[in-house]
């Protein structure tokens, strides 16, 4: 038996082709995963939460949390928990997008910090991606940096948590191929805004996967409308 300890990463893993791949990131760096899921109201609730289960039996997690945060859809403000704010469909456009959920990142990495004090755990892994995002700003180096900071000076002083963004720099078609080297089930993945049983391939979420898909010269495994 190996007394080396274990050394544990909680992963946000919405169940998308981003998160997924960091967790398989995070795995590959010798870490044992916890994962951690937030079901927040968004329109695609139930079909997240079922890529979520499929990925952590890919990856043979035991440990896992599914967080219920219903208040995203009492504050509203974003086409992903607000029914009378459509998806947009007729493509990316410049600055922070409709699908933007109010600072959604930052409550996320702060309850994921409460489950890594808990479990002792010494990385927190998260697939935000700056330069081929929506343009979201709680993607970026800048702000995981702070919240980094925030979360160890608010938290115990044997608390030493790191937030560990392997995407942050790497376009939609670098995913894409990163995810096939490392044999990542991208079939049992899901990044559309819109529907759960066909990804609708118009609003910002799939055009991205797929403009990445296409770009990585291989084809998108997930089922799309015609």
């Amino acid at each position: 038996m190996s007394n080396i300890p274990t050394r544990k990463a909680i992963c946000i893993l919405s169940g998308g082709m981003d998160s997924t791949l960091a967790s398989y990131i995070a795995k590959n760096d010798g870490y044992e995963i916890i994962a951690v899921h937030f079901n927040y109201g968004q329109r695609t609730e139930k079909r997240e939460l079922q890529a979520f289960r499929n990925i952590c039996e890919d990856l043979k997690i035991s440990e896992k949390y599914e967080i219920d945060i219903p208040f995203f859809t009492q504050i509203g403000a974003s086409a992903l928990t607000d029914a009378s704010i459509d998806i947009p469909v007729d493509g990316v456009e410049e600055g922070v997008p409709v699908t933007y959920v109010p600072f959604r990142n930052g409550i996320f990495l702060s309850i994921t910090a409460a489950i890594a004090e808990k479990e002792k755990a010494e990385a927190m892994y998260i697939g935000v991606v700056q330069e081929d995002s929506s343009g979201y700003p709680d993607c970026t180096d800048e702000f995981i940096s702070d919240i980094t900071k925030a979360i160890n000076q608010g938290t115990k002083e044997s608390t030493n948590i790191e937030i560990k963004t392997p995407l942050v720099h790497l376009t939609k078609s670098q995913i894409v191929t990163k995810a096939l080297e490392l044999n990542v089930p991208l079939k049992h993945t899901w990044s559309c805004y819109k529907e759960e049983d066909e990804a609708c391939g118009v609003c910002d979420s799939c055009r991205l996967r797929l403009n990445g898909f296409k770009l990585a010269n291989t084809t998108d495994p997930i089922p799309y409308k015609a």
